[in-house]
């Protein structure tokens, strides 16, 4: 009666035994029948990457005339349109000329005079040259006549300057632009009294084509700059060939690239700044001297450079990273070093060597260690291969 109860139980631990066995069976099976999940890359590639800066800056006239009465006068007429383009020489205002025209009259005749008396007192000196060598007159005498003619010529020089001075303050009354460039607004109307005690101004003239832009870099950053380049970490550009870039406000880029016209070779003490100069061609008057704008130049390459998108970076406490797919179609995380964002790709100059397919699609979710399926995709950058 005792063994069909003990019959029974073993009967169940065996019914468990195999019933768990099939049961961790079908979850193997399970397992190896998962697929990884599918995750885009790109394929990366050592490039030659532009090292850029933007800077602050503000914009210039070419060249820049303050016009200003050169004679004193009453302002009979405003002879230019206020904002126009104008060419060196071109009349801007007319001072009243009837008293110039009354002081080159009369230097005119203090010339006159001064030619006659010169002329008087040489034919003097003439005869009493002749006389002294005959003993006719004294010593003394000629020596007096010698320094009456010296006298007379230097009074006909100065009647002469006199003159010339009047014929140029004369021409002066009618005010000229010293440039070519576009005339900004009178300063004074017609009737105003100028150039009595002091020049006064009466507009002023600008070249805007082309133009400059006058911004400044951080000394340290100028420094940086050299001690890579003497490193070879990366490779100096020419002041000559360096390209600018001038940025609006509202973010668009201005249409033509200018060039690196002056760096300068001391450090202003005061903002601890080296200023710097870039010209452009300014044809349809688009910049405006006195306005602000963003400079971005291009001031070295980088020999070693490998792009990624900006969402293949991840950080996190500091440390730049990007997700890669090994041979193995294994996730693993790389540290890089990426300091530049040049358009939509951070430039990364430590890390990568090329090659590698780097995770595009949420790196940022990405485990290391996990199997996945890279997909590769295309990566569309402005950087030229190397």
């Amino acid at each position: 009666m005792l063994r069909y109860p003990n019959r029974f139980y073993i009967l169940m631990v065996l019914f468990s035994i195999y019933g768990l066995s099939g049961c961790n069976d079908r979850q193997s099976d399970t397992a190896a029948n998962e697929v990884p999940p599918q995750v885009d890359v790109i394929i990366t590639r050592v490039v030659s990457s532009p090292v850029s800066i933007e800077l602050p800056g503000r914009l210039e006239a070419f060249r820049q005339a303050e016009v200003r009465a050169r004679v004193a006068g009453i302002v009979t007429e405003r002879l230019y349109k206020e904002g126009q383009d104008v060419r060196k020489g071109t009349p801007l205002f007319l001072i009243n000329p009837e008293l110039l025209k009354v002081a080159r009259d009369e230097a005119s005749g203090t010339l006159a005079k001064a030619e006659a008396n010169y002329h008087d007192v040489a034919d003097k000196l003439k005869r009493y040259k002749d006389l002294v060598s005959d003993h006719s007159i004294s010593e003394r005498d000629y020596q007096s006549a010698v320094a009456g003619e010296k006298q007379a010529k230097a009074e006909l020089l100065s009647a002469r300057a006199r003159l010339e001075k009047a014929r140029l303050d004369l021409g002066y009354a009618t005010v000229v632009s010293p440039i070519d460039g576009r005339a900004r607004r009178a300063l004074v109307t017609e009737g105003a009294l100028v150039g009595q005690d002091a020049p006064t101004p009466l507009t002023t003239i600008e070249q805007i084509d082309p133009i400059y832009v006058n911004f400044s870099q951080p000394a340290t950053e100028v420094m940086a700059m050299q001690r890579a380049i003497k490193s070879g970490k990366i490779r100096g550009i020419e002041q000559k060939d360096i390209q600018v870039h001038l940025i609006f406000s509202d973010g668009s880029e201005y249409g033509h690239t200018g060039k690196l016209f002056f760096s300068d070779l001391a450090v202003d003490t005061s903002t601890d700044t080296v200023a710097m100069r870039a010209l452009f061609d300014n044809p349809e008057y688009e910049l405006l001297p006195g306005a602000y704008v963003q400079v971005r130049l291009e001031q070295a390459i980088i020999n070693h450079a490998v792009p990624v998108p900006r969402d293949a970076l991840v950080r996190a406490a500091g440390v730049s990273s990007v997700m890669i797919v090994d041979t193995e179609d294994t996730v693993q995380r790389v540290e890089v070093e990426a300091n530049t964002l040049e358009g939509n790709h951070w430039v990364v100059t430590s890390g990568l060597q090329g090659g590698e397919k780097v995770i595009i699609s949420n790196p940022a979710m990405m485990i290391s260690g996990a199997r996945v399926r890279p997909v590769v995709t295309d990566d569309q950058t402005d950087h030229s291969q190397q």
